[in-house]
């Protein structure tokens, strides 16, 4: 715990040199010399000062409106039903005529809040309701609580979609697609539950083996001894989940940052130029980007290793040998809901080929239900958020959710996207 109060100590220390630097720096009195290492100096003040902020900031979701057919939208968020550990969140659209697609957005719970797919439910709302797994940051739940790891994940995915109903549409985006197929699964072997009427899965580790990335490979390079001794600390008396055992967000954003270390000091170089000269703003790229990247949370540490354990070492989903409770649960039971597996071409996270292994686990699900999509160009990012996603992915997806929904043909066209 004073590790971790230590690492929050570190954080607010730079936060302050940044916003010192910058204060002392910026005083017109440095206007009168023709030196430009004082607007230099004023402007790592002000880089630093933001990036240390947003490490410990949740994310807006500042979806306020939508625009559809040329008409503005006003969007309402709401808290449908909450959980210890997650809310789930209702997005909806103050529509003249209401939509006939439900969906349930699952969110990774990765490091990262759920904002990051901000863009994701912005683009699908003009034509969806849309619910959100919002995830909560580890270290502001209490002890009282409970423990948190896999099997309860995948509890909570399947009482959402109990929640939620037989008419709801779910799509799970990377590190949630092998959990949320187990919920599917569940629920085929629940005869009093509904299933959901279709599942898009998107570039998630259903069978790492299947292309390895330095990503996905990673639990096959350290022992389960090693992880927790080198990542998992307890959460510090300044929070509400004091004591808890975490993976620690600071820790996961080094580990991220590392991996490109090259780019991202290129790109904070450049962001202290640009601020330096007054070309930056508020809502830049290099702003906007960096604002939802350096926001972490941290993550339940029996989440984190028994995902590492059973997902990525023993492969468990992928050999169709996932237990809840000591209890089996059989993947191949699936036979209502139509499958949809997404890929993106240059996935350096997820390869091609991780994600398209639930169609193998699908023995006994008819082939006019099973669909797969690959986005040659797209990567990681891309097939969930980016143009990729926009341009291709999203019309193919609410084509696929159309062709599964029960709908009439003439509720079925999707509209042309505008947002605000």
């Amino acid at each position: 715990m004073t590790l971790y109060d230590m690492s929050e100590s570190i954080r607010q220390t730079n936060a302050w040199m940044g916003s010192t630097t910058k204060a002392f720096w910026s005083n017109p009195a440095f206007s009168m010399t023709m030196s430009p290492f004082p607007s230099l100096f004023a402007a790592w003040g002000e880089v630093t000062e933001r990036a240390f902020e947003k490490v410990a900031e949740k994310p807006s979701w500042g979806i306020e409106s939508v625009v559809s057919k040329d008409r503005d939208y006003p969007v309402t968020k709401n808290i449908d039903l909450q959980l210890p550990f997650c809310d789930l969140i209702h997005f909806a659209a103050a529509r003249n005529r209401p939509v006939t697609r439900k969906v349930l957005l699952v969110a990774p719970m990765s490091g990262h809040y759920a904002t990051l797919c901000r863009k994701t439910v912005v683009s699908l709302l003009p034509n969806c309701d849309v619910y959100v797994t919002e995830w909560k940051n580890a270290r502001d739940v209490p002890l009282s609580a409970g423990k948190f790891d896999v099997e309860d994940y995948t509890k909570y995915v399947v009482q959402f979609m109990k929640h939620l109903g037989e008419d709801v549409h779910v799509i799970a985006v990377c590190q949630p697609v092998p959990l949320t197929l187990v919920a599917t699964a569940m629920l085929a072997e629940d005869d009093s539950s509904p299933n959901p009427r279709t599942l898009t899965l998107i570039g998630g580790p259903v069978d790492p083996d299947a292309n390895p990335t330095e990503v996905t490979d990673f639990g096959n390079r350290v022992t389960m001894g090693q992880l927790e001794h080198s990542v998992i600390t307890p959460v510090g008396f300044a929070f509400p989940g004091v004591g808890r055992k975490v993976y620690p967000g600071a820790m996961q954003l080094a580990s991220f940052m590392a991996m490109n270390a090259g780019t991202h000091a290129k790109a904070f170089l450049n962001q202290i130029g640009a601020v330096a000269r007054g070309e930056a703003s508020d809502l830049d790229k290099h702003n906007k980007f960096y604002d939802e990247y350096l926001a972490v949370m941290d993550m339940p540490a029996e989440f984190y290793l028994s995902t590492v354990e059973r997902v990525f070492k023993t492969r468990e989903v992928a050999r169709n040998a996932f237990t809840i409770d000591g209890e089996h649960v059989d993947i191949s039971k699936i036979t209502e809901t139509a499958v949809k597996i997404v890929e993106g071409g240059r996935d350096d996270i997820s390869a091609p080929g991780q994600c398209l292994a639930a169609l193998d686990l699908l023995p006994n699900l008819p082939d006019s239900m099973k669909e797969h999509f690959v986005a040659p160009e797209a990567g990681h990012y891309g097939i969930f958020s980016g143009s990729a996603w926009r341009n291709d992915i999203r019309p193919a997806v609410l084509n696929f959710i159309d062709a599964h929904n029960g709908a009439s043909k003439k509720s079925t066209k999707v509209t042309k996207l505008k947002t605000s």
